[in-house]
């Protein structure tokens, strides 16, 4: 199993959209492949607990964590081999982290946890709270928006992780995330 959560090895730059749920993350992440002409990342427990919710009208439960982190490694691993430029991740195993902490009282899997602190990224993409909350099957904590951003933020302080913070709307967040990504691949020439 803890082979299924490993990063393999890939020649394109990764960068992460990392934050609380509804934050903007997959329309950026499909803005920015878009405009690079690369692939995104989905994030794979968009599906995994639709389909959960559909099926058993059920919500995310920690048993269904380690699945998760595995289907998203396996979409990453895949779509990785499709770019030698950029990959755009709609998440990574380190949010399933936040989020295995924020509802399970403090505790993560351990093997998801070594995992979510090995991969490597080269930059993530913080986003901040201002943007609209939009309800579905799967969101659950429209008044705890400013709790969870301030996890995510501390998150990436505690682990030293390289981050930009995307604030204000759609046009102005993917100006901000394409001047960085655009140094990212200058740098790595």
């Amino acid at each position: 199993m803890e082979e299924a959560l490993k990063q393999q090895p890939s020649n394109c730059i990764k960068v992460v959209l990392f934050g609380p749920e509804s934050t903007g993350k997959t329309t950026l992440s499909r803005q920015l492949a878009r405009h690079y002409n690369s692939v995104w990342v989905p994030e794979y427990a968009r599906e995994y607990l639709q389909n959960k919710w559909n099926n058993e009208r059920k919500t995310c439960e920690p048993k269904d964590l380690l699945p998760i982190a595995i289907g998203q490694m396996k979409l990453e691993n895949e779509l990785a081999q499709k770019t030698d430029t950029i990959l755009i991740c709609d998440t990574d195993l380190l949010e399933t982290k936040v989020y295995s902490e924020a509802y399970y009282s403090g505790t993560c899997d351990p093997i998801l946890e070594t995992n979510a602190l090995k991969n490597s990224y080269d930059l993530y993409f913080l986003t901040y709270i201002d943007t609209p909350w939009e309800a579905d099957d799967l969101r659950d904590k429209p008044n705890e928006r400013e709790r969870m951003f301030k996890a995510f933020e501390e998150t990436l302080i505690k682990y030293n992780k390289p981050y930009v913070l995307l604030k204000r709307n759609k046009q102005e967040r993917l100006k901000l995330a394409i001047k960085h990504i655009d140094n990212l691949l200058k740098n790595s020439k």
